[in-house]
This record gives C-alpha cells, structure tokens and sequence, in this order.
C-alpha cells in the first residue's frame, strides 16, 4: 500500500487560494504579458476608416511605424502614392504606414466613407487607414498629443510624418514638405528597420 502524501493536496491548495485572492480586475497573465509587450505609444483602440470597426494598435507592434495626417484636397495629397510604395516595398521587412484623415487644415471634409473610396480609387492605397482624427490643439488625439510630447512637435499641416522604433522608445517626426521617397526619410526607415 503507497504512503499518502498530503505535499501535492496542500500545494494545490495553496495555488488555488492564491488564483482566488488575485483582484477581479486583475489581467490573465497572457493579457498582461501582452500589453507590457505593446508600447505605451500603440496602446490605442481606433476605427478602421471602411468600416469603422474598432482596431487595437498594438497589432502593430515590434513593426516600425510611419503614422501620417492625411488629407483628400492638399497639395500633399498626392504624397499617398509615395506613402502606398513604401508600405509595400519594406512591409516584408517590418514596416507599416497607418493613415488618419483628418480636417484640422480644413482640406477633409467628407465623409469617412468618402475618403476611403477617394484613397482607394484614386491613389490605390492599401495601407490601414483610420476614421477622420483630430490630430492638433486641445482636441488632439491621445496618439497624436503622445506622438508630439515624444518628437516635440505636433502636425503642422497635412501629411506631417512621424517613425515609431520597434520597441516605441523613439520618434522621429517629418514635416509635410519631406516625400515619403526622399533620401533622408527613407534612411531613417531603413535604420530603424535594421534595429532589432
């Protein structure tokens, strides 16, 4: 006959009681390994400009990140083009270029729907696009009030571009004069690309 061994009985126990005591509010570790792992700057929940679903940032996560200020009547409009070549030329390697309308600068002032179908037909962007934004002022969004205290400046007009680092520790911001396939921007991308 095998000896009884209460060790296993109390360690469950114990475990048990432990799991119990955690605060309701508290997260699965899972789900708190996961938001450690997004940094503060994607820990953001927005919509998607085609359908208005909402989208967690964090999906983007360990990508260097190109957010833009967008518009449909600027003469920076036709920078979408640029910004379209660069999301798929260095997408395999990491890189994801997120759009956000916006009508700060008085140049988008249509409908959600109307700027997705101008940006699709018009320019064939297939980069994530999100709903109309405010981007500038008190009214700025969380992302991009973050996004200036991180770079030091805010948009100052439409397509103002900013490079988020893998791990979100820096930001890089560009003006809206800055093409998405000059020299100088694309070596910034590529040297964060690099970075692990």
């Amino acid at each position: 006959m095998q000896a009884f061994s209460p060790a296993p009985v109390v360690a469950a126990l114990v475990a048990g009681t432990l799991l119990c005591s955690l605060p309701a509010n508290a997260a699965p570790p899972a789900a708190a390994a996961a938001a450690q792992a997004c940094p503060a700057l994607l820990q953001h929940n927005v919509l998607r400009l085609q359908d208005e679903k909402p989208q967690s940032l964090c999906q983007y996560s360990g990508k260097v990140v190109v957010v833009v200020n967008t518009a449909s009547f600027c003469g920076f409009t036709p920078q979408y083009k640029g910004l379209e070549a660069l999301n798929d030329k260095y997408r395999g390697r990491g890189l994801v270029v997120l759009g956000f309308p916006s009508n700060d600068f008085s140049q988008e002032a249509g409908s959600n729907k109307d700027i997705a179908d101008f940006c699709e037909s018009t320019f064939g962007v297939k980069f994530p696009m999100f709903t109309k934004t405010s981007v500038s002022g008190k009214d700025a969004s969380p992302l991009f009030r973050q996004l200036a205290a991180a770079s030091g400046t805010p948009p100052r007009w439409n397509f103002y571009k900013y490079i988020i680092a893998r791990d979100g520790a820096a930001v890089v911001s560009f003006n809206s004069m800055t093409e998405p396939g000059s020299s100088k921007f694309v070596a910034e991308i590529e040297k964060q690309l690099a970075r692990p």
